[in-house]
């Protein structure tokens, strides 16, 4: 929908796995969904600083600045080590991933929700080929989310329990973005990721920046 905005975002990302301490990550996302960029540069801890994520048309990229290396990943790729991926920091393309089937309207927690199951469309390359989606009938802001392998397996169930607004100079109008989004792991039981984004900026951005070179200077 919001086909003209550029903006950044500040996240950081709390990671718990079974057996090993828990992890906080920060970053910052930039986005421009006029042409389906997004970038994803890591800044904290010190270990992670010089890596990011680039998505360039269908592709996505990673680049690791202690090797000095770019490397192509698949949607199925989990940013930074966590339980993320792409598809949790970029713009929603569900309508155009997916054919959704209406399952009915029901209650989640105090909320009334429209409830869709979503099939991956043919050739198109997501982390999920079945999802099962909660929507906020008031707001239409998905509240949960539950994502499925190709076998019918729960793999991971998502949460979104705030949403805030800010104001697009850009488009004139306000735009929701999700706050906070608690990612549970359903294969390891243990396993959650919570995802914070801290603020916005809906400055535009360069031109230059959703480039291999541009990301290859921040990371130095």
């Amino acid at each position: 929908h919001n086909k003209h905005l550029y903006h950044s975002l500040k996240y950081y990302v709390e990671q718990k796995k079974k057996g090993v301490r828990d992890t906080i990550r920060e970053g910052i996302v930039y986005r421009r969904d006029a042409d389906r960029k997004l970038m994803i540069v890591l800044t904290k801890p010190k270990s992670e600083q010089g890596k990011g994520y680039l998505r360039l048309e269908r592709n996505l990229w990673m680049y690791d600045a202690t090797v000095g290396r770019w490397e192509r990943k698949t949607e199925r790729e989990r940013i930074a080590g966590t339980d993320s991926h792409r598809s949790d920091f970029d713009e929603s393309r569900l309508a155009e991933e997916y054919e959704p089937t209406f399952e009915g309207q029901e209650k989640l927690g105090a909320f009334n929700v429209y409830k869709l199951s979503l099939t991956v469309k043919p050739g198109m390359d997501v982390a999920y080929p079945r999802v099962l989606l909660w929507i906020d009938v008031a707001s239409g802001n998905t509240l949960k989310r539950q994502d499925f392998a190709l076998s019918g397996r729960l793999m991971r169930t998502e949460y979104y329990p705030k949403w805030n607004r800010f104001s697009s100079p850009t488009l004139g109008k306000d735009i929701w973005f999700p706050h906070e989004v608690r990612i549970y792991d359903e294969v390891e039981k243990s396993n959650s990721t919570l995802i914070v984004f801290q603020s916005v900026d809906p400055k535009p951005l360069p031109a230059n920046l959703f480039t291999k070179a541009w990301l290859e200077s921040q990371a130095r």
